[in-house]
């Protein structure tokens, strides 16, 4: 395990320093945070076994007990003792808040991207970004991942226990490359992926925040209308002795609210269950299987995400072919970019078609999700040169992602003006014509025997 000596400052600014064992640096910057300690330097001397022979660094579950025997045997030197300014302090929480944002990550994989195309190996090319982090906590995570690799791991085993940082689909996209030996194109289309995702929900923002706050605020505006407004109409009918009366539509409504108001326990009780219900089922492997296939065929995405997924897919087997690998080797290591049950049902039946000496692009064939055109292109591939025919299919599937993009783009805010403008509707039949109606004074007539 490897041995540490830091520094670092508790929060009445008392320094401590101190010798302790950890596995890795990150998991020892944590529990100093976690004890409210705020690190200043952290060095490693050593690291040792049981027996006290230096080997080789090896990433291993932290022993959290062990590291707060080390924390509770701290020499705490009373000299150094001083008051924190508030700058200091402001700074000290920030550095311990600071979290890793979508944009560190993007950030990260850019550079080194570009430096493993200029033939920087890992090590170099990890070194250099850490110098150029000013994230303090991604930085202790890429200083992780760089003790997994001076210890000869792979990067994305490092990476797998920081799944909260890493997406399932980058960490995949990072194991095929280092298994296939293409991590410098495995980064590029990491770039791509976090690229075209980042660029899908900025759209998918600009067309949802604006409609959805239209739809809640007209939601508001329908409760407090009905609850307030209402009320005060029917008042005002009551006490001058009208015949008139509110629309039926209005009267239903706010019976409605009333009644749910008074009960609210009952669809409180019903939403709880119907999530719970929901959520365990979901969490079923026949549950998972059904839902993953329900994103396959739910209307305006399903489409897109089977596309992105099975283009992900066909990257990557392309990667570990171009690499010398079998189709059936570039299958079993490509499944991991996927995690959809239904693919991953495709793949095994395809893995399994292979031992039986039978097609294994038929699973995607009959399962009507593939377009007959790019599973044609696939048997042409495997009758000619399937390298140079899934570089094409790549190509092909890329252009049609776009397309799809481009027709949700146009559906989606159909969609949304569809659901506010029935919202809208009712609205207006509910509060406005009630309030139209006060307002003209048509009642009054009445009121007066007129």
């Amino acid at each position: 395990m490897p041995r540490y000596i830091y520094r670092a400052i508790t929060q009445n600014g008392v320094i401590i320093k101190n010798r302790v064992e950890s596995n890795s640096k990150i998991q020892l910057i944590r529990m100093l945070k976690n004890n409210n300690l705020q690190p200043i330097s952290i060095e490693q001397i050593s690291y040792r076994n049981n027996n006290g022979a230096v080997k080789k660094q090896k990433k291993n579950v932290t022993d959290i007990q062990e590291i707060m025997k080390n924390v509770n045997t701290t020499q705490i030197n009373k000299e150094k003792r001083r008051t924190l300014s508030t700058k200091e302090k402001i700074n000290l929480y920030f550095a311990r808040t600071e979290k890793i944002t979508p944009r560190d990550l993007v950030v990260f994989t850019q550079n080194f991207y570009l430096l493993k195309k200029a033939n920087f190996n890992n090590i170099h090319a990890l070194n250099t970004i850490i110098q150029s982090t000013e994230n303090v906590s991604f930085k202790g995570v890429l200083e992780d991942i760089l003790a997994g690799v001076e210890a000869g791991e792979n990067m994305y085993t490092t990476m797998e226990y920081y799944s909260n940082i890493f997406p399932y689909i980058y960490i995949n996209m990072i194991k095929v490359g280092e298994l296939s030996g293409s991590l410098t194109n495995s980064l590029e289309q990491a770039v791509k992926y976090l690229d075209d995702t980042e660029a899908l929900n900025k759209k998918l923002r600009s067309i949802l925040i604006p409609n959805i706050a239209q739809f809640v605020l007209l939601l508001v505006m329908l409760v407090v209308g009905t609850l307030f407004a209402i009320p005060a109409i029917q008042g005002v009918f009551d006490e001058l002795g009208t015949d008139d009366k509110l629309p039926a539509i209005t009267l239903w409504f706010a019976d409605f609210l009333d009644k749910a108001i008074m009960y609210w326990y009952i669809p409180a009780a019903i939403l709880i269950i119907a999530a719970g219900a929901i959520t365990f089922y979901v969490n079923t492997p026949k549950g998972k299987y059904n839902f993953d296939y329900f994103k396959y065929k739910m209307p305006i995405f399903g489409e897109l995400i089977f596309a992105l997924d099975f283009s992900r897919l066909l990257k990557a087997m392309l990667l570990n072919l171009q690499n010398g690998m079998r189709i059936q080797e570039s299958i079993e290591v490509s499944k991991n970019v996927v995690k959809n049950y239904v693919m991953l049902s495709m793949i095994e039946t395809s893995i399994s078609n292979i031992l039986m000496g039978a097609s294994w692009i038929e699973p995607f064939e009959k399962s009507g999700l593939a377009k007959p055109m790019e599973t044609e292109m696939l048997k042409i591939g495997m009758q000619t040169d399937l390298t140079e025919m899934m570089e094409k299919l790549v190509e092909y599937m890329q252009i049609d992602i776009d397309n799809i993009m481009t027709k949700i783009m146009k559906a989606l805010p159909e969609v949304v003006y569809a659901i506010v403008g029935a919202v809208l509707i009712f609205f207006v039949l509910v509060v406005l014509v009630p309030c139209v109606q006060v307002y003209m004074g048509n009642f009054l007539f009445s009121a007066y025997g007129v």
